[in-house]
């Protein structure tokens, strides 16, 4: 009896949490306006139509082979909203809108692959499947791949015309002082990374595995994001004019692309703007700056310093002086609002600082959410890394040297993605995401 109620509760807490992240996703799609529905805000990524059909197929395609035993009903359909795309050679998708089915009659595809999956959900085994990975497995990859792409289309939603979206109410950010830019010397120590293999793990994507762990050297890191203030001081010393603070590929590409200024930012007249997701406002100078990797390296260049490496950051944000590491930089407590702005309860980022309940156990702020954070470390694998069977190329297609490690979180990245393990990453030339960074000095 008591492994059975076990179980019923494990399923019915992951049903619960499937509804919460379609209700996540769904709202975000009532942002768009009915005519942008077929527009493409970024020129790297799908039309918004796909997103609309590729969450259920997902969902679909991992459970129904996977835990479900089931064939397709719609081949078509399910192969072509099954996966996204990120290009790596310059080369941009050219579809155009006719391309793509009717908005009507994906939604109705969507409609009768949930009622599908609930209806199976409701009866499958979740101790085992065909391909020996949990039910619970499955579901969590489904669950984290739909907020995932919350995110996802948030920062693309972002792009879009502030005409072009349904707006809503802006949340004002926290009072908090201004605070000024320092820095605090971190001790030689160790950095545990990666997750335990064992079955009583929890949850993680394949590139999270296996726990290892890394000698740091003492280094010092800024408490504090690089706000707006100081990269506009940067950009004002001509800093995109600078050759030598750019690699040959950082160069080519600011040039061919015309890169004078981050992706966040609009010029008006000798005044910047910060483009909001809902309105244009004067240029937040306390909030952290957005920019790609490109540009973060050339701004630590200028400043004399560096980016952290994946272990100096793991170092700072979850370790202590004694040696001990800690589950969150904070301690040992779920994240909730007095830690960061995350979970998307804000749809902008806040000023740096303002959630100092936050801070390591060195006192470096806002490591878990308002912006994920570059590192220097180009993406691999881990040590005794195994590609997932039922996603073998969720991580491997992406270790190709063209990719870096973020770590951290930003104002749209979901509660259980902010576990001390979780890697996200991105090309170097990839200005739109919500994408911070700090330096630090050897």
């Amino acid at each position: 009896m008591g492994v059975a109620a076990t179980t019923l509760s494990v399923r019915q807490q992951l049903i619960s949490r499937l509804a919460e992240a379609r209700a996540q996703s769904d709202d975000l799609f009532r942002l768009v306006q009915p005519d942008t529905i077929y527009d493409r805000p970024i020129p790297e990524r799908h039309r918004i139509i796909f997103y609309l059909g590729h969450l259920e197929v997902f969902d679909w395609n991992l459970l129904r082979r996977e835990l479900f035993g089931q064939e397709s009903f719609h081949p078509e359909f399910d192969r072509l909203f099954a996966f996204g795309i990120d290009p790596v050679d310059g080369g941009l998708p050219s579809d155009q809108p006719s391309d793509w089915p009717a908005r009507a009659e994906i939604e109705r595809y969507n409609q009768r692959l949930r009622q599908t999956i609930d209806a199976f959900l409701e009866l499958a085994r979740f101790d085992a499947t065909p391909a020996s990975t949990s039910g619970r497995t499955l579901l969590e990859a489904a669950i984290e791949h739909r907020l995932m792409h919350a995110e996802t289309l948030n920062y693309m939603l972002h792009q879009l015309p502030v005409e072009r979206k349904f707006g809503r109410p802006i949340v004002p950010a926290p009072a908090a002082p201004a605070v000024a830019p320092r820095r605090v010397e971190i001790p030689a120590g160790r950095a545990t990374l990666g997750l335990l293999r064992a079955e009583d793990s929890p949850f993680g994507w394949d590139n999270e595995f296996e726990a290892h762990s890394v000698d740091v050297p003492s280094f010092a890191i800024d408490v504090y994001n690089v706000t707006n203030r100081q990269y506009l001081e940067f950009l004002r010393a001509g800093g995109y004019q600078h050759r030598a603070l750019w690699t040959d590929a950082d160069w080519e590409w600011k040039q061919a692309q015309g890169i004078t200024h981050p992706a966040f930012w609009t010029p008006r007249g000798e005044e910047w703007f910060y483009r909001g997701m809902f309105a244009e406002v004067p240029l937040p100078l306390d909030c952290p700056v957005y920019v790609s990797h490109a540009e973060a390296s050339a701004y630590a260049r200028w400043a004399g310093k560096a980016l952290p490496s994946e272990a100096e950051w793991h170092r700072a944000a979850y370790g202590t002086r004694h040696g001990a590491e800690r589950v969150y930089p904070w301690g040992e407590q779920p994240p909730d609002a007095r830690h960061g702005n995350f979970d998307f309860h804000r749809w902008d980022p806040t000023p740096v600082g303002a959630h100092p309940t936050g801070a390591s156990a060195f006192g470096v702020a806002d490591l878990l959410g308002n912006g994920w954070e570059w590192t220097r470390t180009v993406f691999e694998p881990f040590p005794g890394f195994e590609a997932f069977a039922f996603y073998p190329d969720y991580s491997a297609n992406f270790f190709d040297g063209k990719h870096y490690v973020m770590k951290g979180g930003s104002a749209r990245t979901a509660a259980c993605l902010l576990r001390r393990t979780f890697r996200n990453w991105f090309q170097p030339h990839y200005p739109y995401v919500y994408a911070a960074f700090r330096c630090v000095e050897r």
